[in-house]
């Protein structure tokens, strides 16, 4: 063989190591954990959802179970993005725990929301099982901006109610802000006072939202949504 033709091939060799070592040495995936409460329910889940094979399928489902619409105890397929999201999240903040206020919805539950609370879009990512809601124990702001810089999916701000959404539907950002309807907070239909600090005011009973207040939240909210699919939103009266 030719002295320059073997020393070619060698050389093509010894760069070719580097990568194949590199492929070998790549240690297997960790198992990835969640601890959670639904807190309608009050039951937790604390466990391994993945591991170096991928989706745990007996956990998941137990998730799917876990993460149900508690209004009509119905289940459905929860989307492992959504959690693969929820973890990276918790992750980045080094928070070990959180609480779910909402996941799975029916059509039936969500068109019920959408006419009686605040900020609940009528097409949810979480009527097909790509979208949670949730609270931490602290960082939760720094959560919101983590998660929107995962550019993974869909990230709700909710400062004033203290929660984030997260969903796997397309790339978008959005602030909800209760500010954003003069102090109005509108909660099963009824109406609450917000003080200048943003706390609600305890008293009543408040009544029904008339026609006029449920048209003009009706407008904001159509608004919202439409504004939600492209870009940062903060509503304004």
């Amino acid at each position: 063989m030719d002295r320059r033709v073997f020393l070619s091939l060698m050389t093509g060799f010894a760069a070719a190591l580097p990568s194949v070592a590199h492929a070998v040495a790549r240690p297997p995936l960790a198992l990835r954990r969640l601890r959670l409460v639904n807190c309608h329910t009050g039951e937790t889940f604390d466990g391994a959802y993945r591991n170096d094979q991928g989706p745990i399928q007996r956990v998941i489902d137990e998730l799917c179970v876990f993460l149900r619409d508690h209004h009509s105890g119905e289940k459905t397929q929860i989307d492992v993005g959504v959690i693969d999201f929820l973890a990276d999240v918790l992750d980045s903040v080094g928070e070990t725990r959180a609480t779910i206020l909402s996941a799975y919805r029916t059509a039936e539950t969500n068109a019920m929301l959408a006419r009686t609370m605040f900020g609940v879009a009528e097409h949810s990512q979480h009527i097909v099982g790509r979208a949670l809601d949730l609270r931490l124990e602290s960082k939760l702001a720094d959560a919101m901006t983590k998660a929107r810089a995962m550019q993974r999916g869909g990230v709700g701000w909710y400062p004033h109610s203290g929660f984030i959404h997260i969903d796997t539907g397309p790339v978008r950002n959005w602030t909800l802000d209760e500010r954003g309807l003069d102090g109005l907070l509108v909660f099963d239909g009824r109406r609450f006072k917000i003080d200048g600090r943003g706390q609600v005011l305890i008293g009543g009973p408040w009544q029904p939202l008339s026609i006029t207040e449920r048209l003009g939240l009706q407008h904001q909210l159509a608004r919202a949504e439409f504004l939600a699919r492209t870009r940062t939103l903060r509503l304004s009266p």
